[in-house]
């Protein structure tokens, strides 16, 4: 999971500055616009009149009575507008490099302030949470707009519309495009309590998320047996889940009844009936079918956790929603998590999720996994993970094999370059990445984190056991490895600063993907790619799609829900969140996996401490499929080398430069049809 996405997202979708509300906002005259225009018109000749007047009139919506009279506007306008293209030209340099020393310096002292919260050599004290979730810098768009660097940019690097990107950035140069981006960056003026706020929300529900795990040796079945290994602790939700996969390939006959196991436990989280006594805690013991708990071999009356799970959601989903009235081109969190963050409108979304878990191919995909398994799907089936390859291998055979390999962080940091060798990079571009990521051992299930100045590293955090890198680990750990190689790449390898990243984090995802199918592969287990083994491959893909587009509408419904009821409370979000997921299980998933109204679709961490981060995921497999198409045949290292210094296009100005296609959902749904042919027959 890539929690620490390009920083310039971050600053355009919490960028800050201490004023009065929005309406005091854009209080510029169109009189003094349209003098304004006409001057800057008759000072120069290098640019068409539209540009200047599309810079003027987007400065002026920032522009507040603070900042100065109308005629203070016109005079600042005429004096910083760049009247000629190489004027231009500097301006953009110097911009650029000062923003790389602010951006690449502020990622650091973040990073830094929060490693007693990620990494496993510190003891966690109240005084780390504290300084994790302060923000360095809370003031930087504050002092950007009053010092009115803020307005040069505004005034001279336009803003432009996603439509408009799609639209004109087809015939844009990389220029042009560097110059859109660099518009970009000051689309809010939000007052910089309110993103102290956002910052320390985040931090505490992060921590919650990383510190809630579940101690698997103390679970027991109604025959008071216990299932798994003492030293096994879970986090939720994606220790659990991984558990539950690994689980189709069990030699133990026991793996079924863990599955039943694993999937009460979810369900007691989501609807907070899960005993408060038993989160991360090895003092008890917990009977997850019956609720039943004993300390010391004698039951007790326990407490059920508080409505906690949701009240972090609530106070991530208040403090962004407090921010909707200081940014005037994107004026919703749902507009900024999509059409800005991602590029692509929640409607689009939407549309492209349903029409692909109500596809006539879920059914026959079912038919398959239910003639695999030998028995009815039930709902935690939506994990299957029985058509990869190493679901026929058994998990702890491959933790022996990973632990041998890696017993700490700096032996997997020292095999990396060996790694990216494996998959077609070259001796000598391995190392050059791979100088550049280091590899740190992860409090939370592990994420990767990119440096924001090209003098820096990445971080991949994962976390290792005292007796070396388990599986799970291993696996997470390729996938970061992914994130990470994007983010050295479309930082290292870009020609322009402000390009540097990718359309939407759902294309780190897609190259995440993408490094996390070959773990077999990094560790020498091969097996042979004939047509039946490129038809399951498929199928995983069709699948994993399946299961994570319908988490993400449970969590875009709760969203549109909050903005229709402003005023709700803890309680009612919790309500609405079970509400959401009940629906969409029972629309989309019931009538496939069974047992109408689970709640199961509200179990992921994501929307708890990321808020609508969970449509990257499946946006990115599609992205991820066309990939691997296009690159089946291909060296994959150079392709990578090739595709991924495009930086920050839009989503399908950059799939048509990748592969020469948009995102689309149906090369998957016409791949899925061909596999359950091949499969069938």
């Amino acid at each position: 999971m890539k929690k620490f996405f390009f920083l310039t997202t971050l600053i355009f979708m919490i960028s800050c500055t201490q004023q009065t509300p929005n309406k005091k906002m854009g209080n510029i005259s169109e009189k003094t616009i349209a003098s304004t225009i006409e001057k800057i018109q008759n000072a120069t000749t290098d640019f068409d009149s539209k540009i200047i007047e599309k810079g003027i009139r987007h400065a002026s919506k920032f522009w507040l009575e603070s900042d100065g009279t109308e005629v203070d506007f016109e005079n600042f306008c005429i004096d910083n507008f760049a009247k000629t293209t190489q004027e231009k030209v500097v301006l953009f340099e110097k911009i650029q490099r000062n923003l790389e020393i602010l951006y690449g310096n502020y990622n650091t002292i973040n990073l830094q302030l929060k490693e007693p919260l990620h990494l496993a050599k510190y003891e966690l004290t109240n005084i780390d949470e504290q300084f994790g979730a302060f923000d360095p810098y809370a003031h930087f768009s504050d002092d950007m707009f009053q010092s009115k660097i803020a307005f040069i940019v505004l005034l001279n690097f336009p803003f432009y519309t996603l439509e408009e990107k799609n639209e004109l950035g087809k015939y844009w140069d990389r220029q042009e495009w560097a110059y859109a981006r660099l518009g970009d960056i000051f689309n809010s003026r939000i007052p910089a309590h309110i993103n102290q706020q956002i910052a320390t929300n985040a931090t505490i529900s992060e921590n919650y998320i990383s510190n809630y795990n579940i101690v698997m040796g103390n679970l027991r079945n109604e025959n008071n047996e216990q299932l798994f290994s003492d030293d096994m602790f879970l986090i939720t939700h994606w220790g659990l889940r991984d558990e539950l996969k690994s689980n189709y390939a069990n030699a133990d006959g026991k793996g079924l009844e863990k599955q039943r196991m694993v999937y009460n436990v979810m369900k007691h989280i989501v609807n907070q009936t899960i005993p408060q006594e038993v989160i991360n805690n090895q003092e008890y013991i917990w009977y997850p079918t019956t609720n039943k708990v004993l300390k010391n071999g004698q039951q007790i009356d326990y407490t059920a956790e508080p409505d906690t799970r949701y009240e972090m959601f609530y106070n991530n989903c208040k403090s962004l929603m407090d921010a909707d009235i200081y940014c005037p081109t994107y004026s919703t969190y749902i507009q900024r998590a999509f059409e800005q963050a991602m590029e692509i409108s929640d409607k689009e979304i939407e549309n492209m999720f349903t029409n692909f878990i109500g596809s006539d191919e879920v059914k026959n995909v079912a038919q398959i996994i239910e003639k695999r398994l030998g028995r009815k799907l039930e709902p935690f089936d939506i994990w299957y993970d029985g058509f990869k390859s190493r679901s026929s291998i058994n998990e702890d055979d491959l933790s022996k094999k990973t632990k041998a390999m890696y017993p700490n962080t700096q032996a997997f940091e020292e095999n990396l370059p060996q790694l990216l060798e494996k998959i077609g990079f070259s001796s000598d571009s391995a190392q050059n990445i791979c100088k550049k990521i280091t590899v740190d051992a992860s409090r939370g299930a592990g994420h990767a984190w990119g440096a924001q100045m090209r003098s820096d590293k990445a971080h991949l955090r994962t976390r290792v056991a005292e007796n070396g890198m388990d599986y799970k680990g291993y696996n997470i750990a390729i996938h970061e490895f992914g994130h990470n190689v994007e983010q050295t790449i479309s930082l290292n390898y870009v020609d322009n600063y402000v390009m540097n990243g990718i359309p939407s984090t759902a294309f780190t995802e897609a190259l995440a993907f993408i490094f996390q199918v070959r773990d077999l592969e990094f560790l020498d287990i091969t097996s042979n790619k004939n047509t039946d083994n490129n038809a399951l491959e498929t199928l995983d893909n069709f699948w994993g799609c399946y299961e994570i587009m319908g988490v993400s509408l449970v969590d875009l419904y709760t969203w549109r829900w909050l903005y229709q009821n402003p005023n709700a409370t803890v309680k009612e979000l919790k309500e609405n969140v079970l509400h959401n997921a009940k629906i969409v299980w029972n629309r989309f998933y019931a009538p496939i996996l069974g047992e109408k109204d689970s709640p199961i679709l509200a179990i992921y961490s994501h929307m708890i401490e990321i808020p609508l981060y969970l449509p990257n995921y499946p946006f990115g497999h599609l992205v991820q499929f066309q990939l691997e198409n296009f690159l089946r045949d291909k060296n994959i290292g150079e392709e990578i080398l090739r595709i991924y210094p495009a930086g920050r296009l839009t989503p399908n100005i950059w799939m048509q430069n990748a592969v020469g296609h948009n995102v689309s959902i149906q090369p998957m749904l016409e791949a899925t049809n061909q596999a359950v042919n091949i499969l069938k027959n």
